[in-house]
């Protein structure tokens, strides 16, 4: 657990630096983007999900293999995820993973 502890707050360092803002197209962002007092960042006040350290594809494996979600589809997943969070071209992501999970294409073809 130590271990998950460091990586979120390493994680949490490279998102707050300008040159990570500038390095993923943010499309004129930038000065929306809002920094809380925690160290993240958000957009009206969804939190935005930086591309480092797949942090984004972790969040998407935990929400869609969850237990109490149980392989929702991409358009489902997206309006959950959007509450909470932000990151360019989240709802293509999100399609793209939940097309590569077997488990929803094997129930899609049933």
């Amino acid at each position: 657990k130590a271990n998950v502890v460091a990586d979120a707050l390493s994680q949490k360092e490279r998102t707050r630096k300008e040159e990570n803002f500038i390095k993923e197209d943010l499309q004129g962002m930038i000065n929306k983007l809002e920094p809380r007092v925690d160290g993240t960042v958000c957009l009206n006040n969804r939190s935005w999900i930086s591309c480092f350290d797949d942090l984004r594809a972790l969040i998407m494996h935990k929400s869609h293999k969850s237990k109490y979600s149980i392989h929702p589809g991409s358009d489902k997943m997206y309006q959950d995820f959007k509450k909470l969070y932000w990151w360019p071209n989240m709802k293509a992501e999100i399609a793209t993973y939940v097309s590569k999970c077997l488990t929803c294409a094997k129930v899609k073809i049933e």
